[in-house]
C-alpha cells in the first residue's frame, strides 16, 4: 500500500539518482564541457585567487651574476555568493489516495510530475548558462490587449512557464507575479498569459518568476555586463573578454583571426565555439563550400558538431542570434555546495504537505555558482549582419 512513508523512499532512493542524472547529462554541449566542484565553496560563497599576468621570472644571465627578483604576482579575487536553485512538484492528496493501492498508478503519478519537473528545469538551467543573471526574458515592446503582449526577445520562452512582468522603476506590479505563458505566436512576436493584466504596462519587461537578479552569473554577464564577480570590466582588463564588433557579413577569415589573436595574445586555446543555430547554418555553409567534412560527433560531450580550425561549433537554442562565443571550456567550473537533493525537514520528510492545501510538494534544490577565473582568454563576435550571403575564402 502507497503512504507518504513508502513515498518519501522512493523520491529519495530512486527517483533522486534517476533525476539528478538526467539533469547532469545533456543539458548542453558547454555544460557536459565544464567541470563541476566543490573545492571553492566557503560557507555561503565561492571564493578564489585568480593569477593576473605571469607566474614566474626565468631569465638567462651569467654565472656569476646577481639571481633574479622574484616576480610579484599580482592575484585577483573573486568572491560571489552561491544561487539557490530550486525546483518543485505537487501531487494532491486526492491523487495519492486513488493510487494508494497500486504502486502502478502512484509510479505514472510520480512519474509525470518528475517529467514536468526535469523539463522545467534542463531549461531554465540551460537558459541560465546564457544569461546575465538578472532572470530577464524580454522587453515588452507593445501591448495588444490585457492578456498579449509583444516582446523583443521570444526564443527563452516555453508554453507553461511562469513568469513575473515588471515596469521599470516600480518593480512587480499588482496581478503580475507568478502568471504563466498560455501560448507563443512567433510569426507576431507575442506571448500570451493565463490572466489579464490590468494595470497598464509603458516600459516592462517579463522575469523568469522569483529570479530576479537571483540567477547563475552566465555568458551574457561575461560578454555583456559592465562588471563582473565584483569587478569593473573597464577598471581591469583581466575580467573584460575578448570583443569583434563584426557589423558585416560573417567570413571564414574572421573566426580564424578570432582564434589566431586569442591564442596569440592572450594564451588562450579555445575549444569550443558556440552560437545559435542560425549562425551555425552560416558556418556550416563557409565549411562546406570549402568541401571539407561538415558533420562529426564530439566524443566528449555526446552532440554532433561541426568544426572550425579542429575546435567544435556547437549551436544552442539560448544563444543570440548575430553572436559567436569562443571558449576555453577549462577556465570555466560551476561550483556547487552540492548536487541536486530534496529539501528534507527536521525529521527527514521529503513529502509535506501544503499548507491550507489538500496536497503534499517536494523541492528539489541546488545552491551553484558559475566561475570563468579567466574572463580575457574568452571572445565573441557579435553584430553579424544578413547583408550578402556568407561566402567562403
Amino acid at each position: 500500500m502507497i503512504t507518504i512513508q513508502n513515498a518519501d523512499k522512493a523520491l529519495k532512493d530512486y527517483y533522486l539518482d534517476a533525476v539528478t542524472a538526467q539533469l547532469n547529462d545533456s543539458i548542453s554541449p558547454f555544460y557536459s564541457a565544464i567541470e563541476k566542484n566543490s573545492v571553492n565553496v566557503f560557507g555561503k560563497d565561492v571564493k578564489l585567487s585568480v593569477v593576473r599576468g605571469n607566474s614566474g621570472n626565468v631569465v638567462a644571465g651569467a654565472e656569476d651574476g646577481d639571481l633574479p627578483d622574484p616576480y610579484k604576482n599580482r592575484y585577483l579575487d573573486i568572491t560571489v555568493p552561491l544561487k539557490n536553485l530550486y525546483g518543485t512538484i505537487e501531487i494532491s492528496d486526492k491523487a495519492m489516495r486513488a493510487s494508494r493501492d497500486s504502486s502502478g498508478a502512484f509510479v505514472n503519478l510520480v512519474n509525470a510530475e518528475m517529467e514536468g519537473l526535469v523539463f522545467s528545469a534542463r531549461q531554465n538551467f540551460q537558459r541560465m548558462l546564457f544569461g546575465d543573471g538578472s532572470g530577464k526574458l524580454c522587453n515588452i515592446t507593445k501591448r495588444v490587449n490585457d492578456k498579449t503582449y509583444k516582446v523583443d526577445v521570444l526564443k527563452d520562452f516555453y508554453v507553461g512557464m511562469c513568469v513575473d512582468v515588471d515596469d521599470y522603476g516600480v518593480g512587480v506590479i499588482n496581478d503580475c507575479s507568478g502568471l504563466y505563458i498560455q501560448s507563443i505566436d512567433k510569426a507576431a512576436s507575442t506571448v500570451i498569459l493565463n490572466r489579464d493584466i490590468e494595470e497598464a504596462v509603458t516600459y516592462g519587461a517579463i522575469y523568469v518568476h522569483g529570479s530576479k537578479n537571483n540567477e547563475l552569473t552566465g555568458l551574457g554577464a561575461l560578454f555583456d555586463a559592465p562588471t563582473l564577480y565584483g569587478h569593473t570590466k573597464s577598471a581591469e582588463s583581466y575580467f573584460s573578454p575578448h570583443k569583434v564588433s563584426l557589423n558585416n557579413v560573417l567570413t571564414e577569415d574572421v573566426l580564424l583571426e578570432v582564434l589566431d589573436t586569442m591564442e596569440e595574445n592572450f594564451n588562450s586555446k579555445i575549444n569550443m565555439i558556440v552560437c545559435s543555430y542560425k549562425t551555425r547554418r552560416k558556418i556550416a555553409a563557409l565549411i562546406a563550400n570549402n568541401r571539407r567534412v561538415v558533420n562529426s560527433t564530439d566524443v566528449h560531450t555526446g552532440f554532433g558538431v561541426i568544426t572550425v580550425n579542429d575546435v567544435p561549433v556547437y549551436a544552442d537554442k539560448y544563444c543570440p542570434d548575430g553572436k559567436i562565443m569562443f571558449l576555453n571550456t577549462e577556465d570555466f567550473s560551476l561550483n556547487q555546495l552540492c548536487d541536486w537533493e530534496w529539501l528534507e525537514d527536521e525529521g527527514g520528510k521529503i513529502l509535506k504537505q501544503i499548507p491550507g492545501k489538500a496536497a503534499f510538494s517536494a523541492t528539489l534544490v541546488k545552491y551553484a555558482e558559475l566561475i570563468c577565473k579567466k574572463p580575457c582568454g574568452q571572445a565573441v563576435i557579435c553584430d553579424i549582419t544578413d547583408e550578402a550571403p556568407a561566402q567562403a575564402i
